[in-house]
């Protein structure tokens, strides 16, 4: 067996894609502070630990079962961890079933800390982490990521922190910065049209179309700032948190990245997954910031 060296590893992890599963936890916990709640920030940062864990998890365990699928080859834009032969496809199914034990005893922890409420969403993100190369086989997976990177999360660790759900928070908060996460996958599979109908999958972009998925995309990072607007102008949100606005260009420049690849061909976009996942990282970063902020003032 091939050794592998730390960078190799950390490859495998795609670690550029960790925030769209730390922020949610993070913007959660910095609003319930902002609302006064009585927050258990140990619970909290063991959440946050715990669905990165999730998430490496997920990454290998969709990319073992896209180079089986034939989805990720030599020609295509996705992982190249297996393609190139820097990993073989059972060093990477062993490190995914690996982190997800983990995650899981991880999560059976703070089940065991904060009550049974918490472990029937640390079981629907699992089942939905373990379903969705299925799902997004099936043109499901884009829903699969919402809920697995933005609602499930915000509702579980808004009750482990606190002892109770706050449904209001799930939505405010789990919208808009899920909606970011969600155009990290879109514009990956929007990419990948080509590849992914040769290797007998649909994704919802290839339902959509490439014009059509360049709309949705657009909305997915475009949109958050609007929420976060009226949010704020309706106080379910501080004024503060318009300090968003100063990433708008940086969604602009996506969307128009998106739009114009629509004719001037895919290679336009083959990292847009990444800057989206920036996107996603700064948006979320400073509406955190404004939280914590407003707390103060």
């Amino acid at each position: 067996m091939k050794k592998h060296t730390i960078g190799d590893w950390m490859k495998a992890l795609r670690p550029w894609s960790f925030p769209a599963s730390a922020m949610p936890i993070i913007v959660t916990l910095s609003y319930l502070f902002w609302k006064g709640a009585q927050v258990d920030w140990l619970i909290g940062v063991w959440v946050l630990i715990t669905m990165v864990l999730f998430h490496a998890a997920g990454n290998t365990w969709s990319d073992y079962f896209d180079f089986k699928r034939g989805v990720d080859r030599n020609d295509t834009f996705g992982a190249d961890t297996m393609t190139t032969g820097m990993f073989e496809p059972k060093e990477i199914k062993t490190l995914a079933s690996a982190l997800l034990v983990v995650s899981c005893l991880s999560g059976i922890g703070i089940f065991l800390m904060t009550g049974a409420t918490v472990l029937w969403c640390g079981i629907a993100g699992a089942v939905l982490v373990l379903l969705y190369p299925f799902l997004k086989y099936n043109a499901f997976g884009d829903l699969d990521i919402l809920l697995t990177f933005a609602f499930i999360p915000v509702l579980g660790v808004t009750y482990a922190v606190t002892g109770s759900f706050d449904w209001e928070s799930v939505f405010i908060i789990a919208l808009p910065v899920g909606l970011i996460t969600d155009g990290i996958l879109h514009s990956n599979n929007t990419r990948d049209l080509e590849h992914d109908g040769r290797a007998g999958i649909t994704t919802m972009a290839m339902c959509l179309g490439k014009r059509t998925s360049a709309w949705f995309y657009g909305f997915e990072v475009l949109f958050p700032y609007v929420w976060v607007a009226v949010c704020s102008i309706k106080g379910g949100m501080p004024i503060l948190t318009v300090i968003v606005f100063m990433t708008l260009p940086v969604a602009i420049a996506c969307s128009k990245t998106m739009k114009n690849s629509v004719e001037g061909g895919s290679h336009m976009i083959a990292d847009l997954d990444v800057r989206t996942a920036n996107l996603q990282l700064m948006f979320s970063m400073l509406l955190s910031l404004s939280f914590v902020i407003a707390r103060f003032i």
